[in-house]
C-alpha cells in the first residue's frame, strides 16, 4: 500500500501546533509535515486551563516540565472551584485525583455512603487531599507509592495559550515541520475520489499533500466549507453561545485551581497564571447583551484589566464525521464544548491520539475514518452529559436562563446516570469515559444530587471498622496538607531547581 508522504496542517494556534509537534514526534522524518497559518488571523487563545490528561501529551512530545512551566508562565491546577452553582452562597470543589484510598473490593464512595447510613456526617470533600491543598493554597505532585496519601493526587496546568503555541512551534520546527505564512485562497481536489490534493495560499505557496488536518478553528475551512461535514447543534442543552475574555493584573497568591462563578446569564472563569489572571464571562446571548456581559465581567475582576475585552462567538456541538475522506478535523473545527470543565485542549489531544493510532495509508481507508468518528463521538457525548449536569442541577436561581436549564429535557444517558446514583449511589460510567468516579461524585454531591442508598456490596462491611478507617483517612489528609509547599513556592522550586519537597505521612 502507498504510504502517506506529505501531510498538511491548515491553521496554527494551540490545535495546529499541538498536532504538528505530536505528529512530528510520532512519525519522525518519514512524513513531510507542512503547516499553513497567517499572522493576520487571530487565534482564540483563551483556553488556558487543562485537565490531567495533558500529561499524556507532554510525555508524547518529550516536554520538560520545568522548561514548559517557565516558558508558558504556567501554574499548577488541582481542580475547579464552583461558586454559587448549587445555590446562591454555596461553593464546592471538583478535585483531580481520587477521594479516599482503596480499602478493598468495595469502592471508596460506597464505604462513605455506608458510613453515612450508619450516622457519620463527614463530608466527601474531607477525603480529598487535592481539595485540602487547594483550600490552603498549597500544591504537591502525586507519587506512585500507594502507601502515600500523595498517590491520590492528580494535577494539570494553567498556562498562557499564546506562549504555549509558540513553545510547541519551536519544538515542532526542530522536528522538521515547515511553517508557511499566508491565508488559504484555494483548495484542489481529485475529481474521482473527492480527496483534497493541495492548498494554495495568498502568497502563492502550493502545499500538496496526501492527508490534511483541519485546525482552522470555528471557520472549519476544509471539513466544513470544502467537504460539507454537518454540524450537530447542542445549544438546546448548552445554551451559552458567547464569551467576553480579558486578562487582569495578578494581585494575590497564585491559586492552584480554576474558579467558575455562576452569573445570571452564564458563568465567569478565573484562571491564575504566574504573570496575570485570565478572566471570562461565558453567557447566553438570548438572555444578556454583549455590553451587559462586558460590564459584569469588568466589575468582577481581581485587578486592573490588562487589555481590551474580547468577544468570542460559538455554538456548542460537533461534527459526527470529523474525519471525512482525507481530511481530519482537530480542535475547534471538529466541534466545541464550552470551557466549563476545561476540556478544549483535551479534545485536541484526543483527536491527535486517535489519528496516530489510526494513521492511514494514502487511500485513507473508510473503516479508519468510521472508527475515528465513533471513538471521538463517544468522547464528545460523554463530556456533553457531564457539562449538562452542571446546568441542570441548580437550585434557587430565578434568572430566566437557570429556570430554563433546570427544567429542560435531558439526554437519556444523563437521566439514567442521575437515577442510578440517587437510588443506590452507583456511577454508571463506560470504561473509556473521560470523567471518572471522582469527577461525577464531586459534581453530583456538590450540586445537591444525593444518593438515597448504597450498593448492597457495602453491607458486607463492618460498620464500626468502616467508620474508623474513614476517620483515619480524613485525619491523615488534615495532617498532611499543612506540611506541603505553598503553591507559589512549588512553582519557584520547579523553575529554580530548589530542594525537593519533604516527605509526608503514609496511608494507614
Amino acid at each position: 500500500m502507498a504510504r502517506i508522504e506529505r501531510l498538511v496542517i491548515l491553521g496554527g494556534g494551540t490545535a495546529g501546533w499541538m498536532t504538528a509537534a505530536a505528529l512530528a514526534k510520532a512519525l519522525g522524518r518519514t512524513v513531510q509535515i507542512d503547516l499553513l497559518e497567517s499572522d493576520a488571523i487571530g487565534t482564540i487563545g483563551v483556553g488556558e486551563a487543562t485537565i490531567p490528561t495533558i500529561h499524556w501529551f507532554n510525555e508524547l512530545i518529550g516536554l520538560d516540565e520545568a522548561d514548559f512551566v517557565r516558558a508558558t508562565k504556567a501554574s499548577f491546577k488541582l481542580g475547579i472551584e464552583f461558586v454559587d452553582w448549587a445555590r446562591p452562597g454555596h461553593r464546592y470543589f471538583h478535585p483531580f485525583g481520587r477521594y479516599g484510598v482503596d480499602l478493598g473490593p468495595v469502592p471508596f464512595h460506597q464505604c462513605w455512603l455506608k458510613a453515612g447510613r450508619d450516622g457519620a456526617t463527614t463530608p466527601l470533600a474531607d477525603y480529598s487531599l487535592a481539595t485540602a491543598l487547594a483550600a490552603s493554597n498549597r500544591f504537591a505532585r502525586p507519587v506512585d507509592d500507594p502507601r502515600s496519601i500523595l498517590s491520590t493526587l492528580g494535577y494539570a496546568y494553567h498556562f498562557d495559550a499564546s506562549l504555549y503555541a509558540a513553545y510547541l512551534r519551536k519544538l515542532a520546527e526542530a522536528q522538521g515541520v515547515t511553517r508557511h505564512e499566508g491565508r488559504l485562497v484555494s483548495v484542489e481536489r481529485d475529481p474521482e475520489t473527492g480527496f483534497v490534493t493541495a492548498l494554495t495560499s495568498d502568497r502563492g505557496d502550493r502545499l500538496a499533500g496526501d492527508l490534511f488536518v483541519d485546525c482552522s478553528g470555528f471557520r472549519a475551512l476544509l471539513i466544513g466549507d470544502e467537504l460539507g461535514a454537518s454540524f450537530e447543534d447542542w445549544s438546546h442543552w448548552l445554551p451559552c453561545d458567547r464569551a467576553i475574555a480579558v486578562p487582569c493584573a495578578r494581585v494575590a497568591e497564585t491559586t492552584p485551581y480554576t474558579r467558575s462563578t455562576l452569573r445570571d446569564a452564564g458563568w465567569q472563569w478565573r484562571i491564575p497564571l504566574q504573570h496575570r489572571t485570565g478572566n471570562g464571562y461565558v453567557y447566553a446571548s438570548g438572555f444578556l447583551s454583549d455590553d451587559e456581559a462586558t460590564a459584569t465581567l469588568l466589575a468582577n475582576l481581581d485587578g486592573e484589566p490588562l487589555a481590551d475585552p474580547r468577544l468570542i462567538r460559538f455554538t456548542a456541538g460537533f461534527r459526527r464525521e470529523s474525519w471525512t475522506r482525507n481530511i481530519v478535523a482537530i480542535g475547534l473545527s471538529s466541534g466545541f464544548l464550552e470551557p466549563l470543565e476545561s476540556t478544549s485542549i483535551h479534545l485536541i489531544q484526543s483527536g491527535i491520539a486517535k489519528l496516530i493510532a489510526l494513521f492511514p495509508n494514502r487511500d485513507c481507508g473508510p473503516a479508519l475514518a468510521r472508527q475515528f468518528n465513533a471513538l471521538f463521538g463517544r468522547d464528545m457525548d460523554a463530556i456533553k452529559d457531564f457539562l449538562i449536569l452542571h446546568y441542570h442541577a441548580t437550585q434557587g436561581h430565578q434568572a430566566p436562563l437557570w429556570q430554563h436549564t433546570r427544567h429542560m429535557t435531558l439526554p437519556d444517558s444523563l437521566i439514567e446516570k442521575e437515577e442510578q446514583y440517587r437510588r443506590t449511589g452507583r456511577l454508571m460510567l463506560a470504561s473509556d469515559e473521560l470523567f471518572r468516579e471522582a469527577s461525577w461524585l464531586a459534581v453530583l454531591n456538590g450540586q445537591g444530587i444525593v444518593a438515597m442508598d448504597h450498593s448492597p456490596i457495602a453491607d458486607t462491611l463492618d460498620g464500626v471498622t468502616n467508620r474508623r478507617q474513614l476517620d483515619q483517612i480524613a485525619a491523615l489528609i488534615a495532617r498532611a496538607a499543612p506540611t506541603l509547599p505553598r503553591h507559589d513556592d512549588a512553582i519557584a522550586t520547579l523553575i529554580g531547581q530548589a530542594a525537593p519537597r519533604a516527605a509526608v505521612a503514609a496511608v494507614p
